[in-house]
């Protein structure tokens, strides 16, 4: 699918209830099926701590993805297939069946009420830095430089790799 109109992104996945790594593996296959998109591959699960919330361990990877939509329409994309595995925004950090961010879109730099790009904390998360390196390590985000300058500053966080998808 790759040509002039595709942009290539990048997606957080993240679940702490009910059988989490059954869920990424069920939202990666959700989002090779997206129209407009093709799923290029995605790292392993890692697990890891809640931050500023309570709650089980999470499980997480980070997807990448070559799309023809726009971010906007990419978002809304994201927040049905989280609809479809149960997501409820009941409260900020509230524990969850799946939760789908949109962490880069090409070069894109937003910042709207419903969406920013990059994602404003994706380079101070353990979980997922170590994820999108794994799978491009010399990534360069907008606004942010090389993410893996920012590796150092997360060391703390608590992130066990689990293996492949």
């Amino acid at each position: 699918m790759p040509d002039q109109l595709t942009q290539r992104a990048y997606i957080g996945l993240g679940a702490n209830l009910g059988d989490a790594s059954a869920t990424l593996n069920a939202a990666l296959d959700a989002l090779a099926a997206l129209p407009g998109c093709a799923l290029v591959r995605a790292s392993a699960q890692y697990r890891s701590a809640p931050i500023d919330a309570i709650g089980p361990d999470y499980i997480n990877a980070v997807a990448v993805i070559d799309t023809l939509l726009a971010p906007q329409s990419l978002l809304a994309a994201l927040q049905a297939i989280e609809q479809s595995f149960g997501r409820q925004r009941s409260y900020r950090h509230a524990p969850r069946t799946l939760d789908l961010d949109l962490l880069l879109h090409g070069e894109a730099v937003l910042a709207s009420v419903t969406l920013t790009l990059p994602h404003p904390r994706l380079h101070q998360r353990a979980f997922v830095l170590q994820p999108l390196l794994e799978l491009c390590p010399a990534l360069v985000a907008p606004g942010l430089g090389p993410l893996a300058a920012h590796l150092p500053a997360t060391a703390d966080q608590r992130l066990d790799r689990l293996g492949a998808p």
